[in-house]
Order: structure tokens, then sequence, then C-alpha cells
């Protein structure tokens, strides 16, 4: 599935569907169809706390309602996979992915604060305390056992961010498409003041998104790619260069978010770069197997260390 251009643009730079550009005529975003399948549901009560639970579970982080969806059984020796949704989406969104990685691992999704099912956020978020609920996630899907963080778009990001902190836990790490380091930068730079019509929108509107002017509250302000050692890392990059339809200044959105992807290698001593060629910003969507086949090489090398 690949979005319409412009459209698309929005949900690459900064992940937040919902935004639309002012006057151009553009669709909104496609809405994933409700889940049917066991991981996103039925919901699934803990019996035994010393088991993993499968379905869907409200779980408390700080006093926040949680909704974490999780499929398969913990195997000996390979971390468990937890899947991080890009903004404006939910779980739901990669209930298929989940499904498929559960038939070999224990895979489990949460939607963050002010997503999908889980609490509005009380007060604005921060990339800290953003992943002081990731932790809690961890905590109750994964328990002591090592975690590989597949993230898409937002969700790469946030997985980027959160592993150096925790190199404890995190074996190792998935990108799909992940929001650049730099997005705030490149997009000033690449769309000047003097700019007009959509793509002066585009910077406008992912800017105020940058600063926390989304569904979740959360400001995720640009930063150096921090290391997170040699955990096993795979960055894995749209091939469909949509971003070049916008007016004028796409050529050139295009060029740096091909950067980021290569400045996110740095997360990582052992970190390898692909391209989904057939892929729009949801590479998951549109060539599943590229991410199955990914996160499972990234579960196999993390799980052999």
């Amino acid at each position: 599935m690949i979005r319409n251009g412009r459209a698309s643009a929005l949900i690459a730079l900064f992940a937040v569907a919902g935004v639309g550009l002012a006057g151009c005529g553009d669709s909104a975003p496609e809405e994933a169809a409700p889940a049917t399948n066991s991981s996103s549901s039925d919901t699934t009560e803990q019996a035994d706390d010393a088991a993993p639970f499968t379905g869907v579970q409200q779980i408390d982080v700080d006093g926040s309602s949680v909704n974490v969806s999780c499929s398969g059984t913990p195997t000996d020796g390979r971390p468990v996979i937890v899947l991080l949704h890009g903004g404006g989406h939910s779980l739901d969104m990669l209930a298929d992915l989940q499904d498929t990685l559960g038939e070999t691992d224990r895979a489990c999704s949460y939607d963050r604060l002010g997503a999908g099912a889980s609490d509005a956020p009380s007060e604005p978020q921060t990339i800290e305390s953003s992943g002081v609920v990731l932790t809690g996630v961890l905590d109750e899907v994964a328990g002591d056992a090592p975690v590989v963080l597949a993230g898409h778009s937002l969700g790469g990001l946030l997985s980027a961010r959160y592993a150096p902190d925790h190199q404890d836990r995190v074996a190792g790490l998935v990108l799909m498409d992940a929001t650049s380091p730099t997005q705030a930068a490149d997009l000033a730079r690449d769309v000047p003041e003097s700019a007009g019509g959509p793509a002066a929108d585009l910077r406008d509107q992912t800017l105020a998104v940058i600063d926390g002017e989304n569904p979740e509250m959360l400001a995720f302000p640009d930063a150096d790619v921090r290391s997170a050692g040699d955990i096993p890392v795979e960055v894995v990059q749209h091939g469909v260069p949509y971003l070049e339809e916008v007016p004028e200044y796409g050529a050139a959105m295009e060029q740096a978010w091909a950067e980021g992807q290569e400045k996110w290698l740095a997360v990582s001593s052992n970190s390898t770069l692909s391209t989904a060629e057939n892929s729009g910003h949801e590479i998951y969507l549109d060539e599943p197997e590229v991410a199955v086949e990914a996160i499972r090489r990234v579960v196999e090398a993390a799980g052999q260390r």
C-alpha cells in the first residue's frame, strides 16, 4: 500500500496522522481496519502473575492505563520482541506483523499514552517520560528477559533514543523508516522561511508536531545519536521516493530523509542499512516480509550474544 504522496510526506516527516496540508485537497490517511486476530481482539486476563499473557490487556504504569497486546510464548535463548507504532497510529496497525512474529517468538506491542486505547497523558511528554512508560511495558511483557525493539517512524526514533540508556535489557533494534534524528533542522534548512504553498504548510505543521502539538503531547527535539554499544541493529528505509512529490522542495526532503537513516547507524557499531525497494513509509504494510525477516535476523543475532 503506497499512499498519496503529499499526505505520505506528512506522515513520514513527523508520523502523526490527522494533520493535513491546508487547502491541498489531500485525502485523509487510511485508517487500519479493526484487528480481528487473537493478538488484538480478545482480552485475556493474566491468571498467574508468573505466566505471560496473550491477547490484549490493560496494565498500570505510574497510574496510567496502557494498552498492551502480546502473541506467542517465550523461547529460551531468544529475546522478546516489542513493536513500537508510529505517531498517530496504534498497536492495531501492527497486529498482522505481531501475529506473524508470534509464530516463532514472543512478540508484543503497546499504545503509547495518547494513542489507541491507552490513557491520554496528564501532562506534556518528553523522550524521557515516554521511556518510563516503555520500561513499565517491558517489565510486564518481558520481565528480566532481553528485548529487541522494532519501531516504525516515531516508534523507531523512540527505540533508538531508549536503547543507549538501557543496554542491560535492549539486545537489538530494528528501525523501520525511523524519523530522522535531525528532522527539525533538516526541514528548516530545506524549506526556507521564504517558501510558500504546500511545502511551507508541511514545514510549519511538522515543526509544531515536533514541539509537542500532537495527540501524545510528546515533544521529540533533534538530538545527537548516542551509542548503545555493539548490539545488532538493522535500519530499513523506504525505497519509493514519494517525498519528491512535494512541490519544489521534495527532492531535498527525500535526500535529507535518506541521510537521516544513515545517521541512525551510529546507534551501534554493529548496524546495517537496507532498503525496502517497493515500500512507501509503512514498510511493515507494503512489504511485511521485509520487516519480518529483518526482525528475525536481529532476534537471532541477539540470541547468540
